[in-house]
């Protein structure tokens, strides 16, 4: 296999960032404005707080974006890339694009830019010192050995995204399996599905199951306050807007937490946390690894009684829920629920056996769901070992 030295403007027709400027939105808009944060594993991800605007916006700041585009994160948020995929949108700053030439391979060229070494070297480049930024030479002048016949471009770029369709196929599958659980919670515990034959009781909330009682979060559960102290065995968890908690150090390219964790909280397996200034948009998670991580002081941690665990990671992305959240969080853009708000919230609460009879189908459920993560993480593994590989040609096709 015959290969050569190109840069990236070498291999492109045309290289531009985004709108420097705030476009007028609109909310009912059919065009999205799209940041680097919106490029996530290689698509473009609309998110809860993606703004629209208006025909006329998207006719105003058009770009030319094709099938043969490549978007890439150039400020703020570094190294994140996407293909276009014919999206209605325009773009921000922090995202600039180029189209790649119809000789040259467009999956080929996008991981070579989703590559570790690509985006060690943008970030190290980049200039900026509270937001970091690269500009648009920089992106020009990056170069990269790739293969002279368009076959044999195609056969890397071929093995590569086997792999990743792979990843992408136990993701919707995952989605899937997680809409059937939340679908399952609400025929049990919003619409009673499995209990209309049993006789019901009137109830502040509305007529509810005999056995069952409309009562408080709090009284399923209680604010935990222990802290690290001297203990070696835990590791800083963050809450994320997906409504999980993740690693830190993982999550996250630079340290964001204390060098000393002393006063940090524990978060026990199957405990939760959340930061009280951001629960409004998603910031609370619970604790799904096989040992004891810590959060922040700042944030609230509790635990759910005995059995109740999986029935609150489930309640909390209600719509009552979340309205509930609004309705008691103070402030304004950045509200606050402090702990003795969100134990004030209602809620119907199920007798122990009944929670007990779900947890056993929902475990089923979330089983699936882990397996597919697993092969998941050994798919990107083995991805993320043959990349470098690949495009060096270290390894032969």
């Amino acid at each position: 296999m015959e290969w050569k030295e190109v840069y990236i403007k070498d291999i492109c027709t045309v290289l531009g960032d985004g709108l420097h400027g705030t476009p007028e939105y609109d909310e009912k808009g059919d065009f999205y404005f799209i940041n680097g944060n919106n490029l996530q594993e290689g698509h473009i991800t609309i998110k809860k707080d993606t703004k629209r605007v208006s025909q006329k916006e998207f006719l105003k700041y058009q770009k030319e974006l094709n099938d043969r585009t490549i978007l890439v994160s150039i400020n703020g948020t570094i190294g994140n890339v996407a293909k276009y995929n014919n999206e209605p949108c325009i773009l921000g700053k922090s995202a600039c694009f180029f189209n790649v030439k119809e000789d040259i391979d467009r999956n080929f060229i996008y991981y070579v830019i989703s590559s570790p070494h690509f985006k060690k070297s943008i970030i190290q480049q980049a200039t900026g010192t509270t937001i970091k930024n690269v500009s648009l030479k920089q992106m020009r002048d990056y170069h990269f050995l790739i293969p002279v016949n368009l076959s044999d471009q195609r056969k890397i770029a071929g093995i590569l995204s086997a792999l990743d369709s792979k990843i992408e196929n136990n993701n919707k599958i995952n989605a899937n399996l997680e809409a059937q659980a939340e679908a399952l919670f609400k025929s049990w515990f919003v619409d009673f599905t499995p209990f209309k034959d049993q006789p019901f009781v009137d109830s502040e909330l509305g007529p509810i199951p005999q056995g069952w009682k409309v009562g408080k979060l709090g009284d399923i559960a209680l604010q935990s306050t222990e802290k690290v102290l001297t203990r070696n065995d835990v590791k800083v968890l963050s809450p994320i807007t997906t409504g999980k908690l993740v690693l830190s150090e993982e999550y996250f390219t630079k340290q964001v937490f204390s060098k000393s964790i002393r006063n940090y909280k524990i978060v026990k397996q199957g405990a939760f946390a959340y930061n009280p200034a951001r629960v409004n948009i998603g910031s609370l998670g619970m604790n799904e690894f096989k040992f004891d991580g810590c959060v922040s002081p700042v944030y609230v941690v509790f635990e759910c009684l005995k059995g109740y665990s999986f029935f609150f990671d489930l309640f909390r992305k209600t719509e009552f829920f979340k309205q509930a959240v609004i309705s008691f969080a103070i402030g304004g853009v950045r509200q606050t629920l402090n702990y003795s708000d969100f134990a004030l919230i209602d809620a119907t609460i199920p007798p122990l056996n009944i929670v007990q009879s779900f947890n056993e189908i929902y475990l089923h459920l979330k089983k699936k769901i882990s397996i597919n993560e697993e092969e998941n993480l050994r798919l990107a593994a083995l991805r993320d070992t043959l990349l470098p590989k690949l495009m060096s040609g270290e390894i032969k096709l």
